[in-house]
């Protein structure tokens, strides 16, 4: 019994140290699969042209309108190196907000070492899953990184690792960093019978992030010259049209936990948009790659002339067609193979993406056929289902005001209208591809002014100013939660007034009453919120538990 009891002890001692060592190996073994590549950075020297800059062939603008539009040509080393040397001050600036946020997260150095570790653990293997041209593309840009954040990685790493952490803001869809919508029309759904798309991409990193959005129009070295939204740093594909009239928006859905690095979701739609003229084409493109996350494409082609939707999870890969003129995607899947997958039921049941998709419905039907002018109505819509006041940036609502960018294109004619701030309230302005792409002049404004659609003045007037008032005050509101102190009674009452339809409004006062010891008016702020309708079953069920907490 001695010598067992002796040995139990030393195993129970061995394991930790042998768990250790384990994770320590597979983090020095870890390879992101830096391209071996010599870029000569001197050679690509930034020339200031007043309304521009320019580097071997790339440029850079800032419209009058407040986007920036890049241009860039060549092999993935030649453009990545050039649109690294225009955009290093935005990179550094992107990379700052997101570092910050992070630290707003987690404000421990101790623990951000401790995350950076893992994180080269779980995406040790990442590079296998970028093809060598983006890896090089992402290497050129990396050499114009700031040094500031290196205690978190090589610029190199950094760089590939945020495009993993993009699925990452996914995958955590349940806490809303994404809740995106889109809709496609055709055919007798369209004014014209030719493709109409549309959608906003809601992945919210705060109002910082979003600040600087860029419009980029590559002509790579191999494939179709494109343009897509993005930010600086990122190659991969939110967004975005090609030279063939083929379009790739990215929706998130709900699937199982990654537990291993894989290609990221942006990647394969850059890799689709780069290589790919029709749906086709795009699926089997799609089905050689394995993803990180669950998602859903939207693939418009004016060459079939129709949408439909790739659905992917890690595991499988379906195509769903509605089989009708038109076309409707938010979070959740519709094709027959997943449709009835554990993960998606549950996404039906509690998640708002059910809500946005039958707004959508009744949007479509009210606003058909569609028209470019149309589809950004239906993107700008704040109301419920039957058109009911459910107050601003309600998660139910296909315009959430928290999109870092909403658009439309019209494949045939290779147009897009992009957004521009505040959220979808800015006009929405109009890009030709087929003529950026025949005379990529700098000099001159790249988007078509007479094709824009204008800035929506009642949004501006009345309901910006609340989304901003309202979220302010609630920041002040969380505040004093958090430092244990009472909030202003003004703050208050203006902050029930701004937005009284929205249940947000009436789960956080109830928080902060109970955080005072009033359970009376929590309860009563609680009820509130339930009869103002949330659409998330787990936010139901934690109102549902707070109010019965409270002890009148």
């Amino acid at each position: 019994m001695k010598r067992f009891l002796k040995y139990t002890l030393i195993t129970l001692l061995a394991l930790p140290l042998l768990a250790a060592a384990f994770l320590w190996g597979l983090y020095l073994t870890a390879d992101m699969e830096p391209p071996a590549m010599t870029v000569d950075t001197a050679a690509y020297r930034v020339a200031d042209h007043g309304g521009y800059t320019s580097c071997r062939g790339s440029f850079l603008r800032h419209n009058r309108y407040g986007l920036w539009e890049l241009y860039t040509a060549g092999s993935p080393e030649e453009s990545g190196a050039a649109a690294g040397a225009l955009t290093a001050g935005l990179m550094r600036y992107q990379e700052q907000v997101f570092v910050d946020q992070i630290r707003e997260f987690i404000p421990s150095d101790g623990y951000l070492k401790f995350l950076r570790g893992l994180i080269v653990i779980f995406n040790r293997n990442l590079g296998r899953h970028v093809p060598e041209e983006y890896r090089r593309e992402i290497y050129a840009r990396s050499l114009y990184c700031s040094h500031d954040f290196d205690a978190i990685g090589t610029p190199y790493e950094r760089q590939l690792n945020y495009h993993a952490a993009h699925d990452i803001g996914h995958a955590m869809s349940q806490y809303m960093l994404v809740g995106c919508s889109s809709f496609a029309a055709w055919g007798g759904m369209s004014a014209d019978g030719e493709l109409v798309v549309g959608r906003n991409f809601d992945f919210y990193m705060g109002d910082d992030f979003a600040r600087h959005k860029i419009v980029t129009f590559c002509r790579p070295q191999a494939g179709h010259p494109f343009v897509s939204i993005g930010w600086a740093g990122m190659i991969g594909v939110l967004s975005g049209m090609n030279d063939k009239g083929l379009t790739v928006t990215i929706n998130a859905a709900k699937g199982p936990v990654p537990l291993s690095a894989a290609t990221p979701i942006s990647i394969l739609a850059r890799e689709i948009l780069q290589h790919a003229a029709t749906i086709g084409e795009a699926l089997e493109i799609a089905r050689r790659r394995d993803t990180f996350v669950s998602e859903s494409l939207l693939i418009a082609s004016a060459r079939d002339g129709r949408a439909a939707i790739i659905e992917k999870t890690p595991r499988k890969t379906a195509l769903y067609e509605s089989g009708g003129e038109y076309l409707l995607c938010t979070n959740h899947y519709q094709s027959a193979e997943l449709a009835g997958d554990e993960h998606n039921l549950e996404n039906l049941a509690r998640t708002d993406s059910p809500c946005r998709f039958a707004r959508l419905e009744e949007l479509t039907a009210a606003n058909a056929p569609l028209t470019p002018q149309a589809a950004v109505a239906m993107l700008r819509d704040q109301r419920g289902e039957g058109g009911a006041d459910i107050g601003v940036g309600n998660d139910c609502s296909v315009n959430q005001s928290i999109a870092h960018h909403s658009v439309v294109f019209r494949p045939s004619a290779l147009k897009m209208w992009v957004s521009t701030s505040p959220w979808q309230g800015g006009a929405y302005i109009c890009y030709d591809l087929g003529a950026v792409m025949r005379d990529p002049d700098p000099a001159g404004e790249l988007c078509d002014a007479a094709q824009e659609i204008a800035a929506d003045t009642a949004y501006l007037a009345h309901d910006y100013p609340r989304v901003v008032a309202y979220r302010r005050l609630g920041g002040e509101i969380r505040k004093a939660m958090r430092e244990e102190t009472a909030a202003d009674a003004a703050t208050l009452d203006r902050f029930e007034r701004t937005n009284p339809q929205n249940f947000h409004t009436w789960k956080l006062l109830g928080e902060y009453y109970r955080s005072q010891g009033d359970d009376v008016r929590a309860a009563q702020c609680f009820d509130k919120a339930l009869q103002s309708g949330i659409p998330r079953a787990d936010e139901r069920e934690a109102v549902e538990r707070l109010k019965s907490e409270c002890k009148p």
